[in-house]
């Protein structure tokens, strides 16, 4: 079999709803990767809240955050294939104003790094590693570059009508993205920005043909990965859209080991 990069979300997919990794799920990526196959994780979380699952995984490869705005190594500062796509630091501060008029919980501004939120509100355990002493509030002054990403959280209910304001407000200066599993995030990044984007430069990076790839996922920021990747396949727990353009859909949902259930499969390893 060809060398395979495996791109892997986190929420809904690697990760079940209590985000966690099962031994299983990290004892069948191991043993792919001691194989030859590449290993990635291709999420809409920052680096400050997925470190943990790629320091877990023992992952020594590229990482792609804030669903496309950044690829980077982790272990190398200045790796000459990283990439990093920023928004309007205007747009980031104008989202505030919404805030008066929607049903907002939380608008934090992510950089590389830092996050600046506008408040202290907890959207799942690890959103903020570091407790109060991590956040930054969110004013003109404290925000002083233009930052990766915009998440905005919000109840279930109210996101397709602020993704209707969002898109009215700027137009096609931003892409408008959802993840988050359990604790869906709307993230606003820069037109253009999307996971495929990150799995073309691994790709490319360590020479697999498009064909060799395979991408696992389960919701919106997801599809156009899956539609890129040679394999495209969806858990069983995804949006429906997602699985009407992928190749394949899990037997079983992410709560139920879906991804390593899949892969142990696939690779014959049971």
């Amino acid at each position: 079999m060809n060398k395979k990069l495996i791109a892997l979300d986190l929420d809904g997919t690697t990760l079940n709803n209590r985000s966690e990794i099962s031994v299983r799920t990290q004892n069948v990526l191991t043993t792919l990767r001691n194989a030859g196959h590449i290993v990635s994780i291709v999420t809409g979380r920052p680096y400050r809240n997925s470190k943990q699952f790629y320091t877990q995984l023992g992952m020594e490869t590229p990482i792609v955050n804030f669903n496309g705005a950044l690829c980077h190594l982790p272990n190398q500062l200045n790796w000459e294939s990283q990439y990093h796509k920023t928004l309007d630091r205007e747009i980031a501060l104008d989202m505030l104003t919404l805030k008066k008029d929607l049903d907002i919980h939380l608008i934090a501004a992510e950089l590389r790094d830092t996050v600046f939120a506008d408040n202290y509100f907890v959207p799942y355990s690890d959103f903020f590693p570091e407790g109060k002493k991590g956040a930054s509030k969110l004013t003109a002054s404290s925000l002083k570059e233009d930052p990766t990403a915009v998440c905005v959280f919000t109840d279930a209910e109210n996101q397709a009508y602020i993704i209707e304001k969002v898109t009215a407000r700027y137009g096609n200066a931003v892409e408008i993205r959802t993840w988050g599993g359990q604790t869906p995030c709307l993230e606003i990044v820069a037109a253009g920005v999307q996971k495929a984007l990150g799995v073309e430069r691994i790709a490319q990076v360590y020479g697999v043909k498009q064909k060799d790839i395979i991408a696992f996922g389960d919701e919106d920021n997801d599809y156009e990965m899956i539609q890129y990747a040679g394999h495209g396949v969806v858990m069983k727990n995804g949006i429906d859209s997602l699985k009407q353009i992928s190749n394949d859909i899990t037997e079983k949902t992410n709560n139920e080991e879906g991804l390593a259930y899949y892969l142990e499969n696939y690779f014959g390893l049971i």
